[in-house]
């Protein structure tokens, strides 16, 4: 193995239209809104920085060259790989990340959903376990919009998915994950076994992949319970963004 597929990659899913916060999202992508003095987006790049690293694969879509002026801008100091889901109006995150495969294979990978807010200590944690696979979980009940996980007695997942039973759910997948360099090749099969069919082309998430992989691949929770983190799909969860979960950073 060489030294580049060592180094640490992040991949950041930031094509989507996000449809539900329009207004807020009409003329700008939901990655560029702002929390505090600073937008989703940099909060993001900031916990990649922390972990040491430089090498960042954006799966565009929706406004995607505001989303690149912004990051050559305002991130200088890493260096921004550029894939473009041109299906985004009508696909989802299972088609970003299979576009986005040749910059992972053979690489770890940190993976993040671009409309989560979160603190450093929640991507701290997940490149810091000693897993293959180490995702971060938040421990509460869940309803049906949710990506939920099912774990065993170590925490290994045993099921994933936003149709799983809320009663025996342990939580929430919050959308950040760390995946090896020796797991990478089975989550491109699995991707790429999804986005053939009709349904995997037009609206599936990735985690479908991910789910057909827990009897082989060790999916394992990592639980960030207690650390400021929210996915921003709706108005309200931005307004709880600026209002509640960030003020908990630990840089704020």
């Amino acid at each position: 193995m060489t030294r580049e597929t060592r180094i640490m990659i992040g991949v950041v899913l930031v094509a989507g239209v996000s449809r539900r916060l329009f207004p807020l999202t009409e003329h700008r992508p939901k990655c560029l809104l702002e929390v505090g003095e600073r937008t989703i987006f940099d909060h993001q790049m900031a916990s990649l920085r922390a972990c040491g690293i430089r090498e960042v694969c954006l799966v565009l879509g929706y406004r995607r060259e505001q989303i690149m002026a912004h990051a050559r801008a305002e991130h200088p100091d890493l260096r921004f790989h550029e894939v473009v889901n041109h299906h985004f109006f009508e696909t989802n995150t299972a088609q970003s990340l299979f576009a986005a495969s040749k910059h992972f294979l053979d690489r770890d990978m940190v993976l993040l959903n671009g409309d989560v807010l979160f603190d450093s200590r929640v991507i701290e944690r997940v490149v810091k376990a000693p897993n293959a696979v180490s995702m971060a979980v938040e421990a509460k009940p869940c309803g049906d919009e949710e990506v939920k996980v099912i774990v065993d007695e170590a925490g290994r997942i045993q099921e994933i998915g936003k149709e799983i039973d809320i009663g025996r759910s342990l939580g929430e997948f919050i959308g950040v994950a760390r995946f090896s360099a020796l797991t990478t090749t089975k989550i491109y099969d699995a991707l790429k076994e999804v986005v053939s069919t009709p349904e995997g082309r037009s609206d599936a998430y990735y985690e479908r992949a991910l789910a057909s992989l827990v009897s082989e691949v060790p999916l394992t929770s990592v639980e960030v319970t207690g650390l400021p983190c929210v996915e921003i799909d709706f108005p309200e969860d931005y307004e709880v963004a600026r209002r509640d979960i960030f003020p908990r950073f630990a840089s704020s």
